[in-house]
């Protein structure tokens, strides 16, 4: 603390002795809160000004402003992201006046009163009754005005949402959305289950994983990266349709996409394939807007106002490129791909692959601000993925862009038990050259999938990046109350 600070806590420590001298509990066990703030405005918004409500409400919440003068003081509380005023007179608090005196800014606190109108339009409550429920001990940050630095917002979440209502409130619309999307899975008939977060072979996604040990068992675990093989396990056991809001683990870089624990959303539905799940991603999206903005929503990234329309346009990745780059993609083997990345001033890829999908990062997701679903990925780079039914060299594969951001990947499962073999050998290939991202040879799923499992369509959202698009969030960070933090200097 500095110098300043640390006298205001003291004070505040003098006050909080001042009050047990009174037999004043500065920190009661409960409080009878009969009304939120929320509910006292939307019952009683429409009082004229002066007008007595005839309502004693009892309600609480943070004490965020004050203003006293001589025997009488207004001040404001906040609950959530709401707050009234509150009317304290000598003349009706008796005793108690004395609390409220000794209350300050960034106490919580109970109050009971009749709401009206003030001469100024303002929805009041007259105290009748002031308690103190936590003395605060130190300062607001900012004497209310908010934080402004960044390193401080993420480290200390709690004094953004009590100082920032905009931050307060994407946390609230983040809540609605994932309910949104729950309520939408189980209408369709998905049953919410849940997987395995240590496991001991990590699967689903090129990732680098989290890597930890298990002293009873004495044995190497990783933090999931993906649930997907899991998830195609319960496919093969009966479910027919199934769908996790899991928290994933990547040991990666960070940067404002990509936060090293995030929260996915994983749905698995019987004889789908990436056509269905495209028509139902682009539903539960409009529902979510619907149900949580009203139908509309203003988007804008970079200064870029981006439409949010449906249905979304679907575009063939190679097609794409093709077209934006002006190479001739379908007609280039895997080291002119690689040459050609590397000419980009890129780290050179292990395969065609990821060759085509590097080039696609440079010359064509820029430009991906409007909704659009990309299909067909290159085989290389797709190994849990049916192979195209009429298209060469590609699988049944699409990743939905949206503001410039990659937020969904889905497939139409590969379910052959021999072919997914030969796809998890041609990744423990690419691992033997380097590339420690490659999918691991799973046995247990390969023999899960030789017991049979239907067709079956896929699909991973990104909870957080889709809550950054809809919320107008700057970085991933902005939506992840408690993100990953480089430890503070000593």
């Amino acid at each position: 603390m500095n110098t300043e600070e640390d006298g205001i806590v003291q004070g505040r420590i003098e006050k909080l002795r001042e009050l047990k001298e009174m037999n004043i509990d500065a920190f009661p066990y409960r409080w009878e809160k009969k009304d939120g703030v929320k509910e006292l405005r939307e019952r009683f918004g429409h009082l004229k000004e002066e007008e007595e409500s005839g309502y004693s409400t009892c309600t609480a919440g943070r004490l965020i402003g004050k203003r006293r003068q001589g025997k009488a003081g207004f001040g404001n509380i906040a609950d959530g992201s709401e707050k009234i005023q509150i009317y304290c007179r000598q003349d009706v608090l008796g005793d108690s006046y004395e609390i409220f005196k000794k209350a300050d800014i960034g106490d919580f606190i109970g109050i009971t009163g009749n709401v009206f109108k003030t001469k100024t339009g303002e929805l009041t409550i007259l105290v009748k009754g002031f308690s103190v429920l936590a003395k605060s001990l130190k300062p607001l940050p900012e004497k209310w005005h908010g934080l402004k630095d960044i390193e401080l917002i993420y480290r200390k979440r709690y004094l953004d949402l009590i100082s920032n209502g905009d931050s307060f409130d994407i946390f609230l619309k983040r809540t609605k959305i994932i309910k949104s999307i729950r309520k939408y899975l189980d209408s369709k008939g998905f049953i919410e289950v849940e997987t395995p977060i240590l496991q001991t072979l990590p699967g689903g996604a090129d990732a680098r994983p989290f890597v930890t040990h298990h002293n009873a068992l004495d044995m190497e675990l990783y933090l999931r990266i993906a649930p997907e093989l899991y998830l195609k396990r319960l496919i093969i056991g009966g479910f027919e349709r199934v769908y996790e809001l899991n928290r994933n683990f990547r040991n990666e870089g960070m940067d404002k996409n990509h936060n090293p624990e995030f929260t996915m959303l994983e749905t698995y539905a019987a004889y789908w394939d990436y056509n269905d799940v495209m028509d139902f991603t682009e539903g539960m999206i409009k529902t979510v807007v619907d149900e949580v903005f009203g139908g509309t929503v203003d988007i804008v990234r970079d200064g870029r106002q981006i439409p949010l329309s449906f249905p979304f346009k679907r575009i063939s990745m190679l097609d794409e490129l093709s077209k934006v780059s002006g190479l001739d993609i379908a007609s280039m083997n895997e080291d002119e791909l690689i040459s050609k990345v590397k000419e980009l001033g890129k780290e050179a890829p292990r395969s065609k692959g990821k060759a085509i999908e590097k080039l696609f990062e440079h010359y064509v997701e820029p430009s991906l601000n409007k909704p659009v679903f990309i299909t067909d990925f290159p085989i290389e780079s797709s190994p849990l993925t049916k192979k195209h039914r009429s298209r060469e060299g590609v699988v049944e594969r699409f990743e939905l862009y949206f503001a410039g951001m990659e937020i969904a990947n889905a497939y139409s499962e590969l379910n052959d038990p021999l072919e997914q073999k030969e796809r998890f050998e041609m990744q423990e290939a690419l691992r033997t050259k380097g590339d420690d991202e490659a999918q691991r040879m799973d046995e247990d799923f390969l023999e899960a999938l030789h017991y049979g499992m239907p067709p079956t369509g896929g699909l991973g959202i990104g909870v957080d990046r889709l809550v950054m698009i809809l919320t107008n969030a700057k970085t991933i960070r902005d939506v992840i109350l408690f993100p990953t933090m480089r430890k503070e200097a000593e």
